[in-house]
């Protein structure tokens, strides 16, 4: 079962539900975090609450990709973990050695530690749902998207759901400098994530999701990657631990696992770019690439 987010013919915002028939239906709850609340109170899981609340409904006439759709959760912190998978730590290395291939660097270090990299990624402000615009920052010359799988966390670091995530990314500016990491990741629509939530009981094996990243330029395909989540070094709970530990996180919290789908080292992202990640179970998350305006520092 599929959790999502939409604005109806008047105007409204509603929760809807969708099965793995994609039948559609609309839900009489504010959001996924009050329909996770009711569910407790009532006893039942999420999964129960929904299917009861569908079964005397008619599905919606119409299909996801008529809806216009809402970021699915309004995520008050998105968080990411870093090089959680061999194709990242490699990457790293790259853009933090000044291109040298099979170089070796702190990076190598992450990978093996006991303690994974997390970082704060974006903010329900800066965090764009499906079809919204991703924006390129200005003073980068070598950006990608992301793709990842991602945790919808309660307060407790319980995982909710499941959805799919783009952590746009500067490779120069995180290469020049790994202190510049905050700028490299966190800018004004520099993240999405979407379609749906898919509710974590509904997964029967999260570590088998396959994951798919297309990128089109004036209608032709420009990359495309797949990987696989088998392939991450570590372990969600082990992620959600670090994240929760000695910290504050909130209902709705969204933590990024991490990509293992790396464009080649010449492309880089431009305006009028199109984004598609697709996560078995969960469904393609979609966000056109636009150029904004170049800023410059005052000095005063």
């Amino acid at each position: 079962m599929r959790i999502f987010r939409y604005i109806d013919e008047n105007g409204n915002i509603t929760l809807a539900a969708m099965n793995d028939q994609n039948h559609m239906f609309p839900l009489a709850y504010r959001d996924f975090l009050h329909l996770v609340e009711e569910a407790e109170k009532q006893g039942v899981t999420p999964l129960t609450l929904v299917q009861q609340s569908i079964q005397n409904t008619s599905p919606l006439e119409t299909s996801l990709e008529q809806l216009q759709l809402l970021v699915p959760i309004e995520a008050p912190e998105v968080w990411a973990a870093g090089v959680t998978y061999e194709r990242s730590r490699d990457a790293r290395n790259y853009e933090a050695t000044g291109g040298k291939l099979d170089a070796k660097t702190f990076y190598d270090k992450v990978y093996d530690a006991e303690r994974p990299e997390l970082f704060m990624k974006s903010t329900a402000a800066r965090t764009i749902g499906p079809d919204g615009e991703l924006y390129i920052r200005s003073d980068s010359n070598w950006q990608i998207p992301e793709p990842e799988l991602g945790l919808v966390l309660n307060k407790e670091g319980k995982i909710l759901g499941y959805t799919a995530g783009n952590d746009l990314s500067c490779r120069d500016i995180e290469g020049e400098n790994p202190l510049y990491l905050p700028q490299a990741k966190i800018w004004k629509n520099s993240c999405s994530i979407g379609p749906v939530i898919r509710l974590a009981e509904t997964v029967q094996d999260p570590y088998s999701l396959q994951i798919t990243c297309k990128i089109h330029r004036n209608g032709e395909k420009m990359v495309e990657g797949t990987a696989n989540t088998s392939q991450l070094k570590r372990k969600y709970d082990e992620l959600v631990s670090y994240l929760i530990r000695d910290n504050i996180i909130f209902d709705g919290t969204v933590l990024l696992t991490g990509t293992c789908i790396v464009p080649p080292n010449e492309f880089t992202l431009q305006d009028g770019d199109q984004v598609e990640i697709e996560i078995s179970e969960i469904g393609v998350l979609s966000n056109p690439i636009r150029q904004r305006v170049k800023q410059t520092a005052s000095v005063s």
